[in-house]
């Protein structure tokens, strides 16, 4: 076993990031290096919300290619994202920016998946929780558009794999990410060719699985001398649904803790060995998801921290910048009793003003509305609190896991007060961190790839709790 140098390429909701991870598995050591951290965001146009996947090209090549600059001899380089959102090809041609999964077409692309396979039926089949942003809902809404272009495409490709195919020239599809389209049977793991036929799609648009570890290949010609990599550099395939990537990284035991992955969504769930498609699971709209080494994200999606973050952004609208660490500093000074609001309900889904939809909730269920941004504010993170340690409840139970610990790992590890406040409702300790998650999980399954780490996956944690130490939340009894 040697060491070496890997590049992470980690795109979220907001932001992406490529980052260099240094593993030793001869001492045990791990370390990252930022090299490059962009925007990411919707782009309004004509037709809807969308990506603009071409800008987010670019700033990943600008990223990989100081990556290469600072570590010449990098051996390979892992792409992850967000779930669920597509790109439609024809040969090597993109067919058009892809939507994002917060554009409101999505409502007719239920109505007709539902009619034809029955929801029950489709849990039983996939596994996922009802989200209607689902990969099968927005295909099910392009079929319906008169301007949509699903008829004249060949392939579709998921972000993750599109960012990788116009790498490599490589038409593969990873299979936790795969498993979030609602396409992918929850005990095969491989295509749902039936449930593919009965809604409509041509079979022929999806592309081969892979696994994480497996090499999708090496860089295109032009890219790497526009890079100016080595030869053998070569695509590996990582956790490329971000949320698989970060579990990888969770420091926790065997299944004795939850995880919550906490980002512009909070992910709140424990892994399990086998998915669990109970009818009560159904019910409280848990979900099956691929992780890495065919292991089970068995998880609840709570809306996050798009709830501060997005009421930020609508503040800031009238000119005035906010400090989020002050901000946060008053929310903990709040001692008014603050409303605690379901953070699941659909209408905090959509860009806006959320903050008056928030005292349009408390309105509708008779509760005083928070006054001030920093009552706004603690409201939001009781309610964030609240809904993670029902999850973890709900988790526990329908997955008979006894947990003991919870972990938080993603940007919410680093607010401390949504910290504490999920141990002090859930009961349980909390150990927050690694900030870094998904990179890390990106980093770890590549660095096993290339021998620069072994193991199974408790052991690739082992190198994460020994480089990054969490910090332990105790509960306070004060719900």
């Amino acid at each position: 076993m040697s060491g070496g140098a890997v590049a992470a390429v980690d795109l979220g909701a907001t932001s992406g990031r490529v980052i260099l991870g240094h593993v030793d598995g001869r001492t045990g050591s791990l370390e990252l290096e930022p090299v490059a951290r962009f925007p990411n965001g919707p782009v309004r146009l004509a037709s809807g919300l969308h990506w603009d996947l071409t800008g987010l090209f670019r700033d990943v090549l600008n990223g990989l290619a100081d990556a290469v600059r600072r570590a010449p001899t990098v051996a390979s380089i892992g792409v992850d994202s967000w779930a669920v959102d597509y790109v439609l090809l024809r040969g090597d041609r993109v067919l058009g920016e892809p939507f994002h999964y917060r554009d409101e077409r999505t409502a007719t692309g239920v109505d007709r998946v539902h009619r034809t396979v029955p929801f029950a039926e489709l849990y039983h089949r996939n596994g996922l929780q009802f989200l209607p942003f689902n990969t099968l809902y927005q295909l099910a809404a392009e079929q319906e558009s008169p301007s949509g272009c699903l008829d004249a495409a060949d392939s579709l490709l998921l972000v993750p794999d599109a960012i990788a195919f116009q790498l490599s020239g490589a038409r593969l599809t990873e299979r936790t990410n795969a498993s979030t389209t609602g396409l992918l049977g929850v005990e095969s793991r491989e295509w749902d060719d039936d449930l593919i036929e009965r809604l409509g799609f041509s079979a022929s648009l999806f592309e081969p699985l892979v696994s994480p570890g497996e090499t999708v290949g090496g860089l295109r010609a032009g890219i790497a001398a526009d890079l100016a990599a080595p030869s053998g550099i070569e695509l590996v395939a990582v956790g490329s649904h971000d949320t698989a990537s970060a579990v990888v990284a969770v420091p926790m035991r065997a299944e004795s803790a939850a995880y919550i992955s906490c980002g512009t969504w909070g992910l709140v769930g424990v892994e399990l060995g086998h998915p669990v498609t109970s009818d009560a699971a159904r019910d409280a709209n848990f979900t099956n998801e691929g992780g890495v080494d065919g292991r089970v994200r068995f998880l609840h999606n709570v809306m996050g921290l798009w709830l501060l973050s997005e009421s930020v952004r609508w503040w800031e609208r009238s000119g005035d910048p906010i400090d989020l660490s002050e901000l946060l500093a008053a929310a903990a000074s709040v001692t008014a009793p603050v409303p605690v609001f379901d953070a699941n309900d659909p209408r905090f889904l959509a860009p806006g003003d959320l903050p008056s939809r928030i005292a349009e909730w408390c309105v509708e269920h008779e509760v005083a509305a928070p006054g001030t941004r920093a009552e706004f504010t603690r409201s939001i993170i009781e309610s964030l609190a609240e809904a993670f340690a029902q999850a973890v409840r709900t988790a526990s139970l329908l997955s008979t896991v006894d947990v003991e610990t919870i972990h938080i790992v993603g940007g919410g590890a680093l607010n401390a007060l949504l910290c504490q406040r999920t141990a002090d409702r859930s009961g349980l300790p909390v150990l927050a961190g690694p900030v870094e998650a998904t990179a890390i999980g990106n980093v770890l399954v590549q660095a096993r790839a290339q021998g620069f780490a072994g193991g199974d996956l408790e052991s690739l944690r082992s190198i994460v709790a020994s480089a990054f130490p969490p910090t332990r939340y105790d509960p306070t009894g004060c719900r």
